[in-house]
């Protein structure tokens, strides 16, 4: 007892003393820690301290307060976000042939042209007061996606403008002339805007980007002023070959000091008119056969005014600052809305052609074969309008969740890739032949290119997710990077100290929390909610845990090295992502009412995200370099075994069963799906086909209750059994003129396009004339 008294003195006493503290602990620990810091970059460093901090910080706590997550205000649309929907928006899609612009033209129509410019298209970011809709994120998301479902052509050049570019850009760091300049006419459309970011040899590694600028003096508009002389070679630019103005990134150099006493100033943004002699564009990229405009630009010692910098001289050297922290548009607004388009477009045509296209004697829809594949369709589906909504509104907060938005793009665009999959799996040879018909393929074709753009998918995944979690949303890592970072030794250790205990108490407090949910599986833990989403609260919060626990372990034993394990380090990134993912089906199913049809979408989305979160532990846990630790972790975390699973098969059959007719359910799910109105537009007609199968039930039930009665032949082709049927008086005209009509529609809407001999021999001769 003695000993023990006088050990808990000697602890108390070391912890509790400030100098003895600092002198025996923080100072040794202070300088294995600098050791084992990963190395970062200039650029590294800027990215990671830009955006915000929001929910992903409170998953990584180990202990979210989901109190939190249903407080954050539900995304909506204004009255006047809503009349441009059902005006502008669908006056818009009524003008696009996808099949047309995509494979004919290689272009959108100059009526389209002109009415996205004059009615606002490419303005929806700018202010009021400079002539634009001033819409909200979720009001450009919703947009998009609307867009996208009927012309991905279309989408993308709405989408580019109100992302990241020279709108995005002015309003955030341009000077009170710049705005007054370029604003108006980018609202009104007369001037066209690109930004011109990557290059053959620059594309993730921003800080490798070969373009220059050296300050100097040169002629301007007949006088000699302070500028800058460009030399830059871009790729992969969208609207370069129509642009009239040229957002472009370079690095910036002051040999002869002309700015101040630095000569490597860093990456730098500027605005040139296309115009500007010297500037040249009009080359185009042809991405996967889509026909937005791609294309290259580039110039050679091109002369421009210092005061083209973007905010002005003060600006120079800022312009990687100013990219990251305005990537959230693209990574969480146009690319999510892109995918979600996706999604709600396959669910639509998808589930319908499930019920109308018939084998063996029955819809192929109700095959468990088929069934597996559409529960996968209609679950991403739910779970992409939940992450697009919640991501979407974040930015409305007016915050830019770095973290948050990397997630999105990632794996809402791997979801597209993989519920396309599955609708051309059940669409089968409908999918694969291009022509009018087919509402599938261009969004297939497109689907790379939302997977490399923004960031490649790899590198998001790979380095950016928990690479920037981690240090962003720990509640101690960055600030102990910053005073790892203090010139000042003393000051940076009398930080790093304080910050040292609290830390500690952090992880213990992790380490017997965490062996705790792993013993009781999270049953004790609190839900803000009850009925059958509970359960997931709990498991969130127990994974949560897992999470802090396992990421401290890493940083502590893998220090630096840990940047390099990017296979063990995404997978701790998994985690994250499949906690946000759940979290955002949660709230949508909670924003939404509680609707018990959504039940079914939301057991499927949450235990599909636990299963991941279970599967990337298993794989973090048995490639972590200390076997020992390793043991540990899995000893503390899952003591009884890892026992996430994904659905069962009755929810994937409640899913298709609730896709598998009209209903609120249905419409709900594919709201921003367009559906044609012409009998020659293909969306229209396969649903209306699938309609007329479903009114036409009642009516196919008597003609089977005569052929088992014997009264009616079977087997027969269908048109046979309803004119038998007719003749025998077993259905009335009128009733064998509505199933007629419904076998109509019925083959039209399976049937695929072909070409007469010369046609498609025609169109590449048309388009190559056109090039």
């Amino acid at each position: 007892m003695a000993i023990m008294l006088i050990l808990v003195l000697v602890i108390v006493v070391v912890l509790g003393v400030t100098d003895i503290r600092r002198s025996l602990i923080s100072k040794p620990v202070f300088a294995v820690f600098k050791k084992i810091l990963p190395p970062l970059s200039d650029t590294e460093r800027e990215a990671m301290e830009a955006g915000d901090v929001w929910w992903d910080g409170e998953l990584f706590k180990g202990k979210p307060d989901w109190q939190k997550l249903h407080a954050i205000p539900k995304a909506e649309l204004s009255a006047d976000e809503q009349a441009f929907m059902s005006n502008q928006v669908e006056t818009l899609l009524a003008m696009l042939d996808d099949y047309k612009i995509v494979q004919e033209d290689r272009d959108l129509p100059k009526a389209v042209w002109d009415y996205i410019k004059s009615e606002g298209f490419f303005a929806m970011i700018i202010p009021k007061a400079y002539g634009g809709r001033e819409f909200s994120a979720i009001a450009n998301s919703t947009i998009v996606s609307r867009i996208a479902t009927r012309s991905l052509t279309a989408a993308v050049t709405v989408m580019v403008p109100n992302s990241l570019g020279p709108g995005e850009l002015l309003m955030h760091y341009g000077t009170q002339a710049q705005k007054d300049f370029w604003l108006p006419s980018l609202a009104k459309g007369t001037d066209v805007p690109c930004f011109a970011l990557t290059g053959p040899e620059a594309g993730s590694d921003a800080g490798g980007i070969p373009d220059t600028g050296i300050i100097c003096k040169g002629e301007f508009e007949g006088k000699e002023v302070l500028g800058i002389k460009l030399n830059w070679d871009k790729r992969y630019i969208t609207l370069a070959p129509v642009a009239t103005v040229l957002g472009l990134a370079f690095k910036l150099y002051d040999p002869q000091k002309l700015l101040g006493d630095k000569q490597d100033l860093g990456i730098t943004c500027a605005l040139i008119p296309t115009s500007h002699q010297g500037v040249e564009i009009g080359d185009r990229h042809f991405p996967m056969n889509m026909a937005f405009m791609n294309g290259t630009t580039y110039g050679k010692d091109v002369f421009i005014p210092i005061d083209w910098i973007i905010g002005g001289p003060d600006y120079a050297g800022r312009g990687w600052r100013m990219l990251v922290e305005c990537l959230s548009a693209g990574r969480g607004i146009s690319l999510p809305a892109l995918a979600t388009a996706t999604g709600h477009l396959a669910t639509r045509m998808t589930s319908a052609y499930g019920y109308v296209r018939q084998q063996f004697g029955m819809s192929i829809g109700k095959f468990e074969g088929v069934q597996e594949g559409m529960a996968r369709i209609g679950g991403l589906t739910y779970t992409l309008e939940a992450m697009r909504v919640m991501t979407a509104g974040a930015i409305d907060l007016k915050l830019s969740p770095s973290v948050v938005t990397a997630i999105a793009k990632y794996h809402m665009t791997e979801m597209s890739r993989t519920l396309l999959n599955d609708a051309f799996d059940i669409h089968a040879g409908k999918a694969i032949q291009c022509g009018p018909m087919n509402y599938l393929a261009h969004g297939y074709m497109g689907v790379p290119i939302s997977i490399t753009v923004e960031g490649a998918n790899i590198l998001t995944r790979n380095l950016m997710i928990f690479g920037q979690g981690a240090t962003r949303c720990h509640p101690y890592v960055l600030a102990e990077l910053a005073a790892a970072a203090n010139p000042d030794a003393e000051e940076g250790l009398k930080q790093f100290d304080k910050l040292l205990i609290n830390h500690v108490g952090f992880a213990i407090g992790n380490t017997f929390a965490a062996l705790w949910q792993g013993i009781t599986a999270g049953a004790f833990n609190s839900a803000p909610v009850a009925g059958e989403t509970v359960r997931y609260y709990k498991q969130l919060s127990r994974m949560s845990r897992a999470l802090a626990l396992s990421a401290d372990i890493s940083m502590l034993m893998l220090g630096g090295d840990l940047k390099r394990k990017e296979m063990l380090s995404a997978r701790l990134g998994d985690v994250l992502s499949q906690l946000y993912i759940a979290s955002a089906v949660l709230k949508f199913y909670e924003d939404n009412g509680r609707q018990q049809a959504d039940l079914p979408f939301v057991h499927y989305s949450v235990q599909r995200a636990l299963f991941e979160i279970g599967k990337a532990f298993d794989g973090f846990l048995v490639n972590f370099p200390n076997r020992v630790v390793a043991r540990v972790i899995r000893t503390l975390v899952f003591p009884f075994g890892i026992g996430y699973k994904m659905p069962a098969d009755d929810i994937a059959i409640a899913i298709c069963t609730a896709l598998a007719k009209p209903g609120v359910i249905r419409d709900r799910l594919t709201h921003l799906c367009y559906i044609g109105q012409a009998e020659d537009d293909a969306t229209g007609l396969m649903e209306a086909a699938f309609s007329a199968m479903h009114k036409a039930q009642p009516l196919m039930k008597k003609i089977y209750q005569a052929q088992r009665e014997g009264k009616l032949a079977r087997k027969l082709p269908l048109l046979d059994s309803i004119a038998q049927a007719l003749q025998l008086a077993v259905i009335s005209e009128a009733e064998a003129a509505q199933l007629t009509e419904m076998n109509r529609l019925r083959f039209k809407s399976i049937s695929v396009d072909s070409f007469k001999p010369g046609v498609l021999s025609a169109m590449a001769i048309k388009n190559q004339d056109a090039a």
